[in-house]
């Protein structure tokens, strides 16, 4: 089989925990669906996060929808000068014969309007 990744991001409305957890399961539930990937085929989930956004760490915000098993790992985003603010991106790694297709939500299709769905 073989190996696959997708990129996704979401801009979250503001530096709160909730709306964090909110909008982390939102991404990752549109890019498994949007893509048909099969959970137990993914191999690892990567999150970085800009610095504004400090309240929950997106792989405990996953944490709560399941994937317990799966490895998950957060960075921070480099502060550069005029990037956007409050976003959430993520790296998925699965087995798949079938290509993947990115997923920019909540403002961060700006961010790849070249992809954004």
């Amino acid at each position: 089989m073989a190996v696959r990744a997708v990129r996704g991001a979401i801009q979250i409305e503001i530096n709160d925990a909730v709306r964090i957890e909110q909008g982390v399961v939102k991404l990752i539930k549109k890019i498994i669906g949007v893509n048909k990937i099969d959970v137990t085929k993914i191999i690892s989930i990567i999150f970085s996060q800009t610095s504004d956004l400090d309240a929950l760490n997106p792989a405990a915000a996953l944490r709560t929808i399941g994937f317990g098993e799966t490895p998950l790992f957060c960075t921070n985003e480099p502060d550069i000068i005029g990037s956007m603010e409050r976003v959430v991106r993520v790296l998925i790694t699965a087995e798949s014969e079938n290509s993947f297709n990115p997923v920019y939500l909540e403002g961060a299709e700006k961010l790849r309007s070249d992809l954004a769905n």
